[in-house]
């Protein structure tokens, strides 16, 4: 398949960075007023949606800022370490997320929502285990990616 005809990054078909910046910014202005959420994101850093906005978008095929400028998914993996994160907040979490995915306007269609929802639940999951006690960061954990039903896709950045 040539590079022309190649389908386009998971990134892109979400409307590329502002429409991340858009998702997380709004998600983190909603957490404050839901009573499970509210207490684990209490102290969250002013810059947090937007860091967390160029995590999905590197993993999703997008710019390497994350990595660049945070350090990659070692860091992420930093920031669950010790919360103590359970099921009834992960799912909390990707609820509240797919409302305001549908809120902000991400694309809806079928192939696209596969792909995010599977990558929210792969995610959270980890987020949840990072966080239990005993948990330690893996320093040299390379960045997901993730593409069309393929963990782990081609597109690299």
């Amino acid at each position: 398949m040539a590079a022309a005809d190649a389908p386009p990054t998971l990134f892109a078909w979400a409307g590329g960075a502002p429409a991340l910046e858009r998702l997380f910014t709004r998600f983190y202005e909603r957490v404050p007023d839901d009573e499970l959420l509210a207490p684990v994101f209490s102290r969250m850093d002013p810059a947090h949606a937007a860091h967390v906005a160029a995590f999905v978008a590197e993993v999703f095929g997008g710019p390497p800022r994350y990595s660049d400028e945070h350090g990659g998914h070692p860091h992420m993996i930093r920031k669950h370490l010790a919360r103590a994160l359970d099921e009834t907040k992960r799912r909390r979490w990707i609820a509240l997320l797919l409302d305001v995915a549908d809120e902000v306007g991400l694309p809806d269609d079928p192939e696209f929502r596969s792909a995010f929802v599977a990558y929210l639940e792969w995610g959270s999951r980890l987020a949840v285990i990072n966080s239990q006690p005993g948990a330690e960061a893996v320093e040299d954990a390379p960045m997901p990616h993730w593409a069309w039903g393929v963990p782990g896709g081609p597109f690299r950045g």
